[in-house]
């Protein structure tokens, strides 16, 4: 919006060219998110108090967590209200990425607001059943990822690129779309468990998305793209403002979420985030060094899974109590020493993952 204000206002003065900068734009969407957050913030968290939209607390889970019981939740609509105006004010709103990625984060947004709002307000303690809320993603994750494929305008787009190699690249024909519908509804679902300690799924987010944010840059500059040996893909280069947008709204409400809390994101923010993590990983081409960076996330889900499957097939349970936070919970860690060491693996990670970029 302030894109096209400032092509304006170039005919007038020519200093207004400096907003044609993706890296200027980017930097102002991370403080423009970052300001939006500590403005509404304080707000939010009163009325979420004065409505009592307060945290439930599981009576079979780790004994400290009993003390959260009431704390604001709902947060999520926080952090969404920053993504959403930091990148309608700096991105360029013709670029077809930019409402792609803004949909879909939206969009996983209303299924969780529906959740918690079934769960914190209306005191249904199931929420939204789990048929209708994977109904509801695959409806939404499948739409996009059709329309990715049908407007897609170059052969990169719909290929899979395998890191560590220059020139593997795997044509994925009508398989790309699982492949969208896999990495985003999977990533989104991954970072709602991630979300169970205090600031533990936020920063790990914030990581994540600066480091796809340098892979947009990269992968939407063909002269970058032809230098680190990527897919140039001509749109990307755009999601670096929405990227930053995510990673000063992640740290905004991080004020607000670090230990010990003053409010949750619920639903609402988690399932958004997730969504929008693996949807911009799709559209710069990076799902497998996503999966890489995002490997807390990864470690969440799989114990969850083994969890499950372990109990189901043989009787007994592989840890002490799943997602996998609780279990070293369980074992004597302190609730900090646990949300920490998450943070310096995801910090590991995410800097092999940028490695990708040059190991080729």
């Amino acid at each position: 919006m302030l894109l096209w204000l400032a092509e304006y206002l170039t005919q007038y003065h020519s200093g207004f060219n400096v907003f044609q900068y993706l890296t200027l734009r980017g930097i102002l969407g991370v403080l423009t998110a970052l300001l939006i957050s500590f403005l509404v913030g304080p707000r939010m968290i009163r009325w979420l108090g004065h409505y009592q939209i307060g945290q439930q607390v599981r009576d079979d889970g780790p004994r400290s967590h009993l003390s959260k019981a009431g704390t604001p939740t709902m947060g999520g609509a926080l952090i969404l209200v920053a993504i959403t105006l930091a990148t309608l004010l700096w991105a360029d709103l013709s670029n077809r990425y930019i409402w792609v990625v803004l949909f879909t984060t939206l969009a996983f947004g209303v299924i969780g607001w529906v959740d918690d709002y079934k769960k914190l307000v209306l005191g249904n303690s199931k929420g939204l059943p789990a048929r209708w809320k994977y109904f509801w993603q695959s409806v939404v994750a499948l739409g996009v990822a059709l329309f990715l494929y049908f407007t897609a305008q170059s052969p990169v787009e719909t290929q899979l690129i395998v890191p560590f190699f220059k020139d593997v690249a795997v044509d994925l024909h009508w398989w790309y779309v699982p492949l969208v519908y896999f990495v985003v509804v999977g990533s989104s679902n991954a970072v709602n468990l991630t979300d169970g300690l205090d600031g533990l799924a936020i920063l790990p987010t914030v990581m994540v998305a600066g480091a796809l944010a340098v892979f947009a840059y990269a992968t939407g500059n063909a002269r970058f793209a032809e230098y680190l040996a990527i897919p140039y893909v001509r749109d990307a280069a755009e999601l670096i403002v929405f990227a930053g947008a995510m990673v000063g709204a992640g740290l905004g409400f991080l004020w607000f979420n670090a230990y010990p809390a003053q409010v949750f994101m619920g639903d609402i923010g988690a399932l958004a985030l997730g969504a929008a993590l693996g949807m911009v990983a799709v559209l710069v081409r990076q799902e497998l060094v996503f999966f890489l960076m995002a490997g807390v996330f990864v470690m969440e889900t799989v114990s969850v899974i083994l969890q499950v499957a372990s109990y189901r097939l043989t009787g007994r349970r592989i840890f002490r109590m799943a997602p996998l936070h609780h279990h070293f919970e369980l074992k004597g860690w302190p609730e900090p020493r646990v949300i920490v060491r998450f943070w310096i693996v995801t910090v590991i990670l995410v800097l092999i993952g940028l490695a990708t970029l040059k190991i080729r």
